[in-house]
């Protein structure tokens, strides 16, 4: 068995398929490309698995990177997966699990996608990279991009956490500001030249990275998947990444029964997933004037929404928008509870974990894991002092 079972890219629109081992973006058709394994290939037993470092690396058969020479990283991966009994037991999910992202290099998810795009980039030749971003993506890219001495052009808009922008400039990659959403960033990097666009789902690696989430929660339960996984949802490579993995795995014969019903949580000041599910619609419409104090769920028309919306329907998941007021209440009583101190966009996911399980569709005995996707100390003004 090679490093990776990598096989091909896939088209989940017009199924057509693509050689992995070029430079490539977007479909023709101009979907998001997928990346396909050779599974049946994977030999990998789960004791094997054990015996490895504890970072996401430890999945490398169903990662694209082809030669552990190419992995750039800085130790991400297995953050833990943390019982949360006092808050669990007040809003009545007693098997209630945090899975903490802010435990990570550049305190968030996002070096997930970061880690495993570079790395994957960089093999195929790219030495430049361009992409739009909230925040956190950015400031992750340009810290893996530096990793892996390759150059970076980061836009994101004025308004975007201050923190973000002095990590960006500090690995030395090349900073753009843009009075707007995230849409005018990414009309400004479409501008450029001599750059690899890397926008959120505009490569095929960055899931990759993201679905090291799911193999993980799967692993840390002893390959006994929960009953409910809620995600923070902006542009949805994380949700879609998540589910992915639980197929794969699914498909290797490691997991099996359901899967667990996922949940894309938004805010409502910017919520067109939500929308579109109670329409019954399979891709969102654009949400006009959208703003949010979970500035990286801010996102008025994701490019895989109708992914997003094919994991919900799969795993008869749902979607739910909580407002801001709700979002910083909760950021602040979990961490008087618990003593965790997470980003907007985690508080998000305990906000709809409070609200489904009033409304019954979370149950008082299912297992529930919500995902924290960043520090809260990289947003320090959702604590006024």
């Amino acid at each position: 068995m090679t490093f990776s079972a990598l096989s091909h890219l896939e088209c989940p629109k017009c199924g057509q398929t693509h050689d992995a081992d070029q430079v490539i973006g977007l479909c023709p058709c101009g979907s998001p490309l997928l990346a396909r394994y050779d599974v049946p290939a994977v030999t990998l037993t789960k004791d094997e698995l054990a015996a490895r470092p504890p970072d996401l690396w430890r999945y490398h058969e169903l990662l694209p990177v082809r030669a552990p020479e190419n992995v750039v990283t800085l130790g991400e991966g297995m953050t833990p997966l943390l019982p949360l009994p006092r808050y669990g037991r007040e809003v009545g999910v007693e098997r209630l699990l945090m899975k903490d992202e802010g435990l990570i290099p550049t305190g968030t998810f996002k070096a997930r996608g970061a880690a495993v795009g570079v790395s994957r980039a960089y093999e195929v030749g790219v030495r430049r990279i361009a992409m739009p971003t909230n925040g956190n993506a950015g400031s992750s890219w340009a810290a893996y991009a530096a990793r892996a001495g390759m150059a970076a052009l980061i836009s994101m808009p004025v308004a975007a956490p201050e923190i973000c922008r002095r990590e960006v400039k500090v690995v030395g990659a090349e900073l753009h500001l843009v009075d707007g959403l995230i849409g005018d960033a990414a009309a400004f990097i479409r501008e450029q030249e001599g750059y690899f666009d890397v926008s959120t789902l505009k490569e095929p690696y960055r899931i990759e990275g993201k679905k090291t989430m799911g193999l993980e929660i799967a692993e840390q339960l002893g390959w006994q998947l929960p009953d409910v996984i809620l995600y923070p949802t902006g542009g949805g490579v994380g949700i879609i990444g998540i589910w992915k993995a639980l197929v794969e795995l699914r498909e290797l014969g490691w997991i099996d029964g359901p899967l667990p019903r996922l949940v894309a949580v938004q805010s409502t000041g910017c919520a067109p997933i939500v929308q579109a599910y109670e329409k019954g619609l399979p891709e969102s419409e654009p949400w006009p004037d959208a703003k949010t104090i979970a500035f990286g769920i801010t996102v008025p028309k994701a490019l895989g929404d109708f992914l997003v919306l094919q994991a919900i329907a799969d795993t008869d998941g749902c979607a739910v928008a909580v407002d801001d007021e709700t979002i910083l209440a909760e950021q602040h009583h979990l961490a008087r509870l618990e003593g965790a101190f997470i980003c907007p966009e985690g508080a998000a996911t305990f906000a709809a974990v409070r609200r489904l399980r009033e409304s019954g569709w979370i149950r008082a005995d299912d297992q529930v894991v919500a995902l924290n996707t960043g520090l809260g100390l990289k947003y320090p003004e959702t604590v006024p002092l």
